[in-house]
């Protein structure tokens, strides 16, 4: 059995797509280069903080050692040495003296050698100290190969005041790296981590900030559908009537009328999308001004085409705040449905309507087969009206509505029929109503 085809997404929502995967990848790409900077701060300052801490030990350890060599009759007394806890556990001190005519040799080891330095390190730190009359680091490595660091300390000769040595601190570079390395791990999960939920709130971030755009696109396949759905009738029916009147020996003439009707449906329908465009934008929808609803309703029902389908009106005197243009087309398409649907059993070229304005209602009544309420969500969507309307008539009414603060209802005619109700806002208070109706007597087409 062969596998139903996706449906493909038109070029702009794949466009789209792909838009929301690069915003997603692009805030992913910052969030991590953002963590690998502050991930390479945090262990360069804890490896600066972990060598000063060895460094500080040895030189604390060194200068202990250097402060407690002291000469006796020019000999070198490190008695003191023996018994200190500076001169035990790492850093490993080492005393150095410099002996006349040759090389500083070692003179005093710590009770604990972890590390086997070579002498030549050992005397090269030493010399330095001396020159320097200072303390001084150096890196070496033992005869093992591993890294070591070292610290001199010099001291001086009691009797003569001059540089007769150094103490020598041995720091491991290791101490300290099994913590160093337990934050460098943690410091990956978590960043790893972030960089999870950072990718799925940029995804969702994207997909909020394309929303806009996936909405006008909608909305713009709507309208497009909307077109193709609503014109196709009266271009058919065009299309038709002159290939009749090319082909009929006694002229054009008499397909005129239906030629006018079609392209009378072509205006109505082309009104109508641009209503729908207009509230399909959401942006500054409704021009709400002082507006004679009863006026408007009258005008409308003068322009109904044909003589059978006059409706009986019973219009009062009604002022309210709202958009004459969308009103004029909610009105329209509520007679239109009237008028194709109201028919009396046994008079289909006669529609029985009845039209009444009352406060910011109107009432659109007929002597049709009626509409159930509860059906009335199912009838004003989109291409689903039955009896052979488009469907966008009702859909565009309702839209027209809710625009205004207002609702279409539904209910049963009293002897047969129904009575569909438009709802607007009423209108709002003001201080001088008859300069307010007096805005109102010039209606807008």
């Amino acid at each position: 059995m062969a596998r139903s085809a996706r449906p493909r997404r038109s070029p702009a929502r794949r466009r789209l797509h792909r838009l929301r995967l690069r915003l997603t990848a692009a805030y992913t790409l910052i969030t991590v280069v953002g963590l690998a900077c502050l991930s390479w701060l945090v262990l360069r300052t804890d490896d600066q903080a972990r060598r000063d801490a060895e460094y500080d030990e040895m030189r604390r350890r060194a200068s202990v050692a250097a402060s407690l060599v002291y000469y006796e009759h020019d000999r070198i007394r490190l008695d003191g040495l023996r018994d200190d806890e500076a001169t035990t556990g790492t850093p490993q001190v080492l005393v150095l003296e410099r002996r006349p005519g040759g090389d500083p040799v070692t003179v005093f080891r710590g009770r604990t050698a972890p590390f086997a330095v070579p002498p030549s390190a050992l005397r090269a730190a030493t010399r330095s100290a001396m020159d320097e009359e200072g303390p001084v680091r150096s890196d070496a490595r033992d005869r093992s190969g591993a890294p070591v660091r070292l610290l001199a300390v010099p001291f001086y000769h009691d009797a003569t005041d001059e540089v007769a040595g150094a103490a020598v601190a041995v720091g491991d570079p290791e101490r300290g790296a099994a913590e160093h390395r337990g934050l460098a791990l943690s410091l990956a999960v978590g960043a790893g981590a972030l960089t999870a939920l950072a990718a799925l709130t940029g995804h969702v971030l994207s997909g909020r900030s394309v929303r806009p755009a996936w909405q006008a696109l909608e909305q713009q396949e709507r309208l497009l559908a909307d077109a193709a759905h609503e014109l196709r009738t009266p271009v058919a029916v065009m299309r038709g009537s002159v290939e009749l009147a090319a082909g009929a020996p006694g002229g054009p003439e008499a397909h005129l009328p239906r030629i006018g009707r079609a392209a009378d449906r072509m205006a109505d329908v082309v009104e109508n999308l641009l209503a729908r465009g207009r509230l399909e934008a959401a942006a500054d929808v409704v021009r709400a001004e002082p507006l004679r609803l009863d006026q408007l309703v009258e005008e409308v029902c003068a322009e109904l085409p044909g003589s059978g389908s006059r409706p009986e009106l019973r219009l009062e005197e009604s002022v309210t705040d709202a958009d004459a243009a969308l009103v004029r087309v909610a009105v329209r398409n509520l007679l239109d449905n009237a008028v194709r649907h109201g028919h009396r059993a046994g008079a289909p070229d006669r529609a029985d309507l009845l039209v009444t304005v009352r406060g910011p209602e109107v009432w659109v009544a007929d002597r049709g087969p009626g509409v159930d309420p509860a059906k009335l969500p199912e009838l004003v969507e989109r291409f689903r009206s039955p009896g052979g309307g488009t469907g966008i008539g009702l859909s565009l009414v309702r839209r027209v509505a809710e625009a205004h603060g207002g609702a279409l209802t539904v209910r049963a005619r009293p002897g047969g029929g129904a009575e569909f109700v438009l709802r607007l806002a009423p209108a709002r208070p003001r201080h001088d109503r008859r300069r307010g109706w007096g805005r109102t007597l010039t209606m807008r087409s």
